[in-house]
């Protein structure tokens, strides 16, 4: 057997100590890439040659157009429970198989929170001060009765419900699909739109991205917002207007945002983003974990493994 396996944006070099790639069939060729390519006719050049290719997360778009052009290609082995990069219908009609993993989330969870406290106790402004040969610059404030918007309460609005009320914050949500069934189920209150924008002093984002959902966030949200409340966004980048974002922490319209994903990842160096005031901004490191990707990983192999046994 002869075949060859590209795993690509292995962003931290770490793909291949997460899964054991040695368990595939003798003559399997497999080639990690770290680096991400610049155009689309890079990425064709690079994939081109290779029958199956790791996909980790939503990082590669794999649109209709670039498909056609690697007729090569049999299986995508993507890590996430879904991968809205990918063209299913596309590949189902060039016969290219697709598999998933699971996702445990609660990382995505975790760091939800460490996003939340980082904004209470203003940490970003304090940090820059110790190392500057300063000391206290800020105020802090409490998370113990501070309220807890959440946009969305599915599998991981729900996780982070549970560990706010471990902090002693007052949790509530809302979602144009969430019902009075779910609520009482997780045990957060439903709100409506403009109670969660309105009364939140930390407002946070679980939603899927689909049409409905997109922009979400904008102008009208950030004004209903009180000036000392925060958005967290660990979810998609496109359910928040970044625009209307900008504006509104250079406005003071609301004390600041931390956010884990954008529209253009990597981020260019000279993304307004990067020097923004008031936002506390990490490199879409939801799932980033070690746990995380060993499952990640481990799963992909065994999803190869099938294909290449005919399962």
């Amino acid at each position: 057997m002869s075949v060859r396996i590209a795993v690509i944006d292995d962003y931290q070099g770490v793909a291949e100590s997460c899964a054991d790639w040695s368990s595939l069939p003798d003559g399997v060729d497999v080639t990690f890439f770290r680096d991400r390519c610049a155009t689309e006719d890079d990425l064709v050049s690079r994939l081109e040659p290779f029958e199956i290719v790791g996909v980790m997360r939503e990082r590669t778009e794999f649109p209709r157009r670039v498909l056609t052009r690697l007729p090569n290609l049999r299986l995508l082995a993507s890590t996430g429970r879904n991968n809205a990069a990918i063209d299913l219908r596309a590949c189902r009609d060039l016969g290219v198989a697709v598999s998933t993993t699971s996702s445990p989330g609660h990382a995505t969870a975790e760091l939800t929170m460490a996003l939340i406290l980082s904004l209470a106790r203003g940490l970003q402004p304090e940090t820059r001060s110790v190392r500057a040969g300063g000391w206290q610059v800020g105020l802090g404030r409490d998370l113990r009765g501070a309220r807890l918007g959440l946009l969305g309460l599915g599998r991981l609005g729900s996780q982070v419900a549970l560990l706010a009320a471990g902090f002693g914050m007052e949790v509530g949500a809302w979602s144009e699909n969430l019902t009075e069934e779910r609520s009482e189920e997780v045990g957060v209150p439903k709100l409506s739109r403009g109670e969660l924008f309105q009364e939140s002093d930390f407002v946070s984002i679980h939603l899927r991205i689909s049409e409905r959902t997109k922009r979400m966030v904008g102008d009208r949200e950030f004004e209903m917002m009180r000036p000392d409340a925060y958005l967290i966004n660990t979810s998609r980048s496109a359910i928040v207007d970044v625009d209307a974002l900008v504006r509104a922490l250079g406005s003071g319209a609301i004390a600041g945002a931390a956010v884990d994903v954008f529209d253009e990842e990597p981020l260019a160096p000279n993304h307004p983003l990067r020097d923004m005031d008031g936002l506390l901004a990490t490199p879409h490191i939801g799932y980033v974990t070690k746990e995380t990707y060993e499952v990640f990983y481990s799963e992909m192999v065994a999803a190869i493994a099938e294909y290449l046994s005919g399962r």
